[in-house]
């Protein structure tokens, strides 16, 4: 289950106001009452995204739609969110954070496990600040908060839907970066797999190894190495890599073979003639997290440890809108979402 730690009170706001990096909406009120109208009018939100950035179709994407809601429903207008340097160093996240601190962000999130230890080195000298970190665990910082998933749920789906659409008892895992975090999406995916399907063949790859984080960037390398698991007889093929995954999809395409996204809904957002190929995607509901956190500080009623989001809370799921794709299956991976839910099925974090 969702588990939240006591809140604190939310930092003051400041009352500067910076060029907007994306459109806003302006409406200060806050249409639930109470004290925050004033909190959101003034409060100044900043997001740092992950490897990819912004435009990914998958995780990053997710974290802008909850700026998106953030701006919609709280009425929060001075947001801005920051890109990553392709290929940068630790040191260059550590001065992004450092540059929202100082010009007067009372929010800062950190998209990914790559903000861990750079948080670690800020928050303490911005004890006034409240910061967040999406997909890392930091119980030692009074003003950091953790926003985490079980991505191996939602991939828990993901394998039982690839397994139950593949004809050849065959199929394929993608993961941009090997580290424990994707590490759990490619747990999921075989154990959901397996439940199906104890026998069926699982075609395993990585695209980088750390420190090498590219391989959340690299569609080209994701394309190739989707053709090769086509070419070994896998017809469904799920990722877990970020920007890479929008060249998993061109393969399947090309290929004529299924597919299966991660994060954002990404038969939404597929285009047009690749849309057919999108089986599901396994959801991970960031922009939900993101949202609920802008709004618990707006609130004054700050979230902080580590606030957990599963498939109990619609943290994470799996995407139903390719009706022709899912529907025959549909009935069978809700009653698995359910023995997960209830207990009945643990679902393993390691491979």
């Amino acid at each position: 289950m969702r588990r939240r730690i006591a809140a604190k009170g939310a930092a003051a706001a400041t009352a500067a106001v910076l060029g907007l990096a994306m459109a806003a909406c302006d409406n200060p009120q806050d249409s639930k009452g109470g004290d925050t109208a004033q909190g959101d009018a003034e409060l100044r939100i900043g997001l740092a995204y992950d490897v990819g950035g912004k435009g990914d179709k998958s995780f990053n994407d997710s974290a802008y739609r909850g700026l998106e809601r953030v701006k919609d429903e709280l009425g929060i207008t001075d947001v801005k969110d920051f890109e990553p340097k392709e290929g940068e160093a630790e040191s260059d996240k550590e001065e992004r954070l450092k540059l929202m601190a100082n010009e007067g962000y009372d929010v800062i999130i950190g998209v990914g496990f790559a903000y861990a230890e750079p948080l670690k080195e800020v928050a303490p000298e911005f004890p006034d600040v409240n910061f967040a970190i999406i997909d890392s665990r930091i119980e030692d910082h009074d003003n950091v908060t953790s926003l985490v998933f079980a991505e191996e749920q939602a991939s828990f789906l993901a394998g039982a839907a690839a397994a139950l659409k593949s004809e050849e008892d065959h199929i394929g895992f993608v993961g941009g970066v090997k580290t424990p975090l994707i590490q759990k999406f490619q747990a999921g995916y075989e154990a959901g797999a397996k439940e199906i399907n104890d026998d069926i063949d699982i075609e395993v790859s990585y695209l980088t190894q750390p420190p090498d984080f590219g391989g959340f960037s690299d569609p080209a390398r994701g394309e190739s190495t989707a053709k090769g698991q086509f070419d070994k007889g896998a017809d469904v093929v799920f990722h877990a890599a970020g920007a890479s995954g929008n060249g998993v999809l061109q393969a399947a395409a090309d290929r004529e073979q299924l597919f299966i996204g991660v994060d954002s809904d990404q038969y939404a957002n597929a285009p047009d003639d690749q849309k057919q190929y999108v089986v599901t995607s396994a959801l991970k509901n960031i922009d939900t997290a993101v949202f609920e956190y802008v709004k618990s500080v707006a609130d004054g009623k700050t979230q902080t440890g580590v606030q957990e989001f599963d498939l109990s809370d619609g943290g994470v799921d799996y995407a139903t809108s390719n009706s022709e794709q899912i529907s025959d299956i549909q009935d069978q991976l809700d009653e698995l979402k359910q023995k997960i839910i209830d207990g009945e099925i643990e679902v393993p974090t390691k491979p």
